[in-house]
């Protein structure tokens, strides 16, 4: 399950770097939403490890806290950029 975290973990910040050099919105917003499912794997890794009682789930707070902080900000930006008016070149 380790592992797990942490591939899909560092996962979420190489597709929001992949992001930052879109050519488009829409490619913008694929990678941001390819994060958040990368971000929701991570949470539920971290889930089933409390769950499972491998690390105690006050161990694990504060990386589930950041994991909860994380998809918000992202929801945030893809609800933001799904909203901006598109110029008939951007896709």
């Amino acid at each position: 399950m380790g592992r797990q975290v942490l591939r899909a973990g560092t996962s979420v910040g190489s597709h929001c770097r992949e992001a930052y050099r879109s050519w488009s919105k829409a490619e913008l917003v694929s990678k941001l939403e390819t994060a958040l499912q990368e971000l929701d794997e991570t949470s539920y890794w971290l889930e089933l490890i409390a769950d499972s009682k491998i690390m105690s789930p006050r161990r694990l707070a504060p990386l589930v806290a950041e994991a909860d902080e994380l998809t918000r900000v992202l929801v945030a930006c893809v609800k933001t950029i799904k909203g901006l008016k598109q110029s008939p070149t951007d896709s």
